[in-house]
């Protein structure tokens, strides 16, 4: 693979889309791999410069998607600088909890007419804002008005090897939202649109803790029928915070609602439901996190949900109990047990 910048030139002579993927990891690379290889030129940024030159060198992402070759129209950078000119798209995938200073490390290199999605999922754990807030505190509310989400069932290796996938993209500027659905459709992925920012957000960050819980169950040896319990109890739980918060009910029996907690419950893929399953065949939290490459944003999003739950007087049984097993020194069983010995009520 040639260096970053060789080409710059002659694509920017070019009357195109061009797009920045902010963020190297798997699903970074995944959704730069999609881009390029459906005719969208795409540099993707990582933030060590001994990282890039490793990428180019190898023209794959070895470490995330071995195997996946980097196709011609896909650059590497670590210059966020150099990584966003010219671009009319910019991509944030970096891990929720490190969004914040990405944000603002990228804010005085954006277009001002780029399109600015984010593909991270989470809620940031010190403020309890969303990614969408998080970036308009850090870039402006310029930036924040055009900003858009990605989210859905979408395992990255997946993607990247061209299974045929649905997501949604969401805005409060459905201009955006169109232009983005414009870009990203192709190929392999389908992309629907959504005026419910709050709700896709609040969806695909909470998904995550119930994952962690049907992981939980699975590592004790409890088969389907719980597993379908917690999932629809989850679900149940995700939009009862989601639409206090400002979401619409029919965004969690959407896609990045039922969908992307269904595939999160239940995927192999899925780091969330990997590590409950290690939590609850008694591995202590430190010791699992300490063995992964990639994070697992649920455990963060466990602490951020419940202290969201409390502020707004909200219900949330299988997130608090999470959080008890997580971080509280509760055992995974006696969970369970709290969990079915709660007084019996209608269904709600």
């Amino acid at each position: 693979m040639k260096a970053s910048g060789s080409r710059r030139g002659a694509r920017e002579d070019r009357n195109e889309t061009r797009a920045a993927v902010l963020g190297a990891g798997s699903w970074g690379t995944a959704l730069a791999l999609h881009l390029a290889r459906s005719g969208v030129p795409a540099t993707l940024w990582t933030r060590n410069q001994r990282t890039a030159a490793a990428l180019r060198e190898a023209g794959e992402n070895a470490a995330y998607l071995e195997g996946e070759r980097f196709p011609p129209d896909l650059e590497v950078t670590a210059e966020l600088s150099e990584a966003t000119r010219g671009a009319r798209l910019v991509l944030f995938v970096v891990p929720a909890q490190f969004c914040r200073p990405v944000f603002r490390a990228a804010a005085p290199h954006l277009p001002p007419a780029a399109d600015l999605l984010i593909a991270s999922k989470g809620i940031e754990e010190g403020t309890l804002l969303r990614l969408s807030e998080v970036l308009t505190q850090e870039a402006g509310g310029a930036a924040g008005r055009r900003a858009t989400v990605l989210s859905g069932p979408s395992f990255a290796a997946e993607v990247a090897r061209g299974d045929p996938t649905a997501v949604v993209v969401a805005s409060e500027d459905m201009r955006s939202a169109a232009r983005v659905q414009e870009a990203l459709s192709r190929a392999n992925l389908r992309v629907y649109r959504s005026s419910d920012l709050v709700g896709v957000e609040l969806a695909g960050a909470l998904k995550n803790v119930v994952a962690i819980a049907t992981g939980i169950a699975e590592g004790l040896g409890f088969g389907t029928n719980t597993r379908a319990a917690l999932i629809t109890r989850g679900m149940v739980e995700i939009a009862r915070l989601g639409t206090r918060l400002g979401g619409r009910p029919a965004t969690f029996a959407g896609l990045a609602g039922a969908g992307d907690l269904v595939l999160t419950c239940t995927g192999a893929l899925s780091r969330n439901r990997s590590v409950g399953l290690e939590v609850g065949r008694g591995r202590k939290l430190q010791d699992i996190l300490a063995g992964m490459r990639m994070i697992a944003e649920g455990v963060a999003t466990t602490r951020a949900v419940v202290a969201l739950g409390r502020r707004h007087d909200i219900e949330m049984p299988i997130a608090a109990r999470v959080h008890a097993v997580l971080f509280e020194g509760t055992a995974p069983k006696d969970a369970v047990t709290e969990l079915l010995s709660r007084p019996l009520k209608e269904e709600g």
